[in-house]
C-alpha cells in the first residue's frame, strides 16, 4: 500500500542538524519495513526545490541549484513518483471548491488530489492539521509511525 510523503518529511530528512531529522528518516524506513511504499508526486519535488534553493535567511536551505538537483535525483531513485494527470487537476479543482481552500492550503489540496486519484490512503507529514479537514484519508505523523502500529 502506498503512503504519500509530505515535502516537510523530505526536507527534514536531508538536514542532519534539524531536530526532526531522525524522526523523518526513521518513519520512512519504518513504513518500508512494514510493507508500505512511500511515494511522491511532482508537487513534492517542486516544493522541495523551492525550499532547497531559497536563502537560509528566507527560511530556506540555501543550496545551490546543483546541490538541489542532486538531492532531487537521489529522491527520484528512492521514491516512486505518481505522475500528474488531468484527473489530478480535476480532483484538485473539486477539493478547493468543496473545502473552500485559499492561499498556501492549495499546495496541500494538490497533494490530497494525488492521493484520491491514485487511491493512496495515507500521508506522512509533520503538519497533521494541514490535512485533517479532508475526508477519506489517513494522516500519519512520524510519531504515529514510530510509536504506534500502522494498519
Amino acid at each position: 500500500m502506498d503512503v504519500l510523503v509530505d515535502t516537510n518529511i523530505l526536507l527534514r530528512s536531508i538536514d542532519p542538524a534539524h531536530p526532526m531529522h531522525f524522526d523523518a528518516v526513521n518513519s520512512v524506513s519504518a513504513l518500508r519495513l512494514r510493507g508500505f511504499q512511500p511515494c511522491l508526486t511532482a508537487q513534492n519535488i517542486i516544493e522541495f526545490r523551492a525550499v532547497c534553493t531559497r536563502p537560509v535567511e528566507a527560511n530556506g536551505l540555501g543550496m545551490s541549484k546543483a546541490q538541489a538537483n542532486a538531492e532531487i535525483t537521489r529522491l527520484k531513485s528512492l521514491f516512486p513518483i505518481k505522475p500528474d494527470t488531468a484527473s489530478v487537476f480535476q480532483e484538485w479543482e473539486r477539493l478547493i471548491n468543496e473545502y473552500e481552500i485559499n492561499g498556501k492550503q492549495n499546495h496541500d489540496a494538490r497533494l490530497v488530489s494525488v492521493m484520491i486519484t491514485y487511491n493512496i490512503g495515507s500521508i506522512l507529514t509533520f503538519n497533521k492539521d494541514d490535512f485533517t479537514r479532508y475526508n477519506g484519508i489517513s494522516v500519519l505523523t512520524p510519531n504515529d509511525v514510530l510509536i504506534r502500529s500502522v494498519s
